[in-house]
C-alpha cells in the first residue's frame, strides 16, 4: 500500500510541475507602446517597435551606453532610461497617424503622387507594365467586388 501511495504522490507532483510549466507565459517588456521579447538581444528586440530599425536601435544603445545584452537582464534603471530614450522618437501609432496624414494631404491637394495613391499605383516612377503586382492586385480585387454587385 505504501508503494502505491508513493507512486501516486510522485505522479501528482510530476503533473503539477508540467501544469506549472505549461501555464507560464513568456513575459515581454512594454516599451514605446509595443511589447519587446525578453529572450532576444536588446538591439534586435528594440526593432519590434514600429519606427525603430537597425540604425535607430544601435543609436539608442550608444546614447544610453548600454551593452547589447538580453532584454530580461535589464535593470530597472536601464529600463526606465530606455523608455525615456524611445519616447523621444516618433514611434508606433503616432508615426502611423503622421504618415497617413501626409498621404491624405497629397490626396487632398490633387498632385500626381496623390492621384497615384488613390489609384493604388506606385508613385515614385516605377514601371507598371510588367511590375508593381503588389499595388495592382489590390485594384483588381476591388474591381471584381464592384462588378459582382
Amino acid at each position: 500500500m505504501l508503494g502505491v501511495g508513493r507512486s501516486l504522490s510522485d505522479v501528482s507532483q510530476r503533473l503539477l510541475r508540467n501544469v506549472a510549466l505549461r501555464c507560464q507565459q513568456v513575459q515581454c517588456l512594454r516599451v514605446g507602446n509595443a511589447e519587446i521579447p525578453n529572450h532576444k538581444r536588446l538591439q534586435i528586440s528594440l526593432q519590434y517597435i514600429h519606427g525603430v530599425g537597425r540604425s535607430r536601435a544601435h543609436q539608442i544603445l550608444v546614447d544610453l551606453s548600454i551593452q547589447n545584452k538580453l532584454t530580461k537582464d535589464l535593470t530597472g534603471v536601464e529600463l526606465n532610461a530606455l523608455k525615456e530614450e524611445v519616447s523621444k522618437y516618433l514611434t508606433g501609432g503616432d508615426l502611423k497617424r503622421c504618415v497617413s496624414g501626409d498621404v491624405q494631404k497629397l490626396i487632398d491637394s490633387g498632385c500626381y503622387r496623390g492621384i497615384r495613391h488613390v489609384d493604388m499605383l506606385p508613385c515614385r516612377g516605377q514601371r507598371t507594365k510588367t511590375n508593381a503586382r503588389t499595388r495592382k492586385e489590390h485594384t483588381k480585387q476591388l474591381g471584381k467586388v464592384a462588378t459582382s454587385r
